[in-house]
């Protein structure tokens, strides 16, 4: 018996790369119904086909709603029975958050407001945010907004002690919808130089299971009000691009650099030096407490501080960095990179 089991699990932004990672995992396993909460109709609709060709004898687990997490009327309307929340929706889009950093503000942080209110007024057993790395130290709108949404979720967490309210925070997801690699694959694919930003770059790297097994350890073992890191590694964009170019027969001489785009950062943080002093090692994982003290800070002065942990700053710089041949064998891991090397193969 799962922890799911008959219950009924709501994503939002669920037609994305996660909300089909999390159906992948789960549809055939005891849960009671998977909820796709999402605004665009046509993937709603495509993940409907998908789904009833290949897994017709569960597909029926699957309910769509139409909505959007910045019309708390429309959120509410789909969370009646609803025992869990994954939300994913979001603007993810570093470049795009620039030109329209309002548009981001309106769905990350208010739209993340509206899903927890809901979810507190209509009894929600637990809800997991996925944030992102750019939240830590940001100088982008994309990691701006979601740094404000992280604020919202903790402040909320204070304010409820029925619903637990967790955030998964994590770096980039490799072959998720919008990222690098499938564009690298089809340049390589259309004899086309690979383009990138700037070889020296670190980003952490995870896979879409990965992405999913963070956000059911914060399920499992998180409190409320905690932020849930993992371990990840990192590469340079170069070394992640030589491991496409080494896989899909691209030529590695043949890489053009572009330069940073609007908003981007040579590094990317998962823990700063600030969650560092509080952070809880917990193997393959790091937790950050929510602070559940008050607005009476006189009291704290007077009774001193606590001491600080010697852990400091968690970036893509200073965590394990992986060679290409690392990186070839992360991704072939992967059943994107599988299905795209059996494409080549035709």
């Amino acid at each position: 018996m799962s922890l799911f089991k008959d219950r009924t699990l709501m994503i939002t932004g669920g037609t994305g790369s996660f909300g089909n990672a999390v159906l992948n995992r789960f549809l055939r396993t005891d849960i009671g119904e998977i909820r796709i909460f999402s605004r665009d109709e046509k993937k709603q609709d495509d993940m409907r086909h998908e789904f009833q060709a290949k897994m017709p004898e569960v597909a029926e687990k699957i309910k769509f709603y139409i909505g959007d997490v910045r019309d708390i009327q429309s959120v509410k309307n789909a969370m009646h029975g609803v025992d869990y929340i994954f939300h994913a929706a979001a603007l993810k889009q570093v470049p795009s958050c620039e030109f329209f950093p309002i548009e981001a503000v309106k769905t990350n942080v208010f739209g993340t407001e509206n899903v927890l209110t809901a979810a507190i007024d209509e009894g929600v057993k637990a809800v997991i945010c996925l944030s992102t790395d750019k939240a830590a130290y940001p100088v982008n709108a994309m990691g701006t907004s979601k740094a404000m949404m992280e604020k919202v979720i903790v402040a909320k967490s204070r304010a409820t002690t029925k619903t637990k309210i967790c955030c998964t925070r994590y770096g980039n997801v490799m072959c998720s919808r919008g990222s690098v690699i499938p564009l690298w694959i089809e340049q390589i694919r259309n004899g086309q130089a690979i383009t990138l930003t700037e070889p020296t770059m670190t980003r952490f790297i995870m896979s879409l299971d990965e992405a999913v097994d963070l956000v059911l350890f914060a399920f499992e073992h998180g409190n409320s009000g905690d932020i849930l890191v993992q371990k990840a590694p990192a590469c340079t964009i170069k070394t992640q691009a030589e491991a496409v170019c080494e896989l899909f027969g691209g030529d590695k001489k043949k890489i053009k650099v572009i330069g940073i785009r609007h908003g981007e950062k040579m590094y990317e943080t998962l823990l700063t030096n600030e969650e560092c002093a509080h952070a809880v090692d917990m193997g393959k994982f790091y937790r950050v407490p929510c602070d559940k003290r008050g607005l009476n800070y006189d009291k704290y002065f007077k009774q001193g501080d606590v001491e600080r942990n010697t852990l400091t700053e968690f970036n893509s710089n200073n965590t394990n960095l992986l060679n290409v041949e690392q990186v070839k064998d992360k991704l072939l891991k992967l059943q994107y990179i599988h299905d795209e090397l059996n494409r080549e193969s035709k």
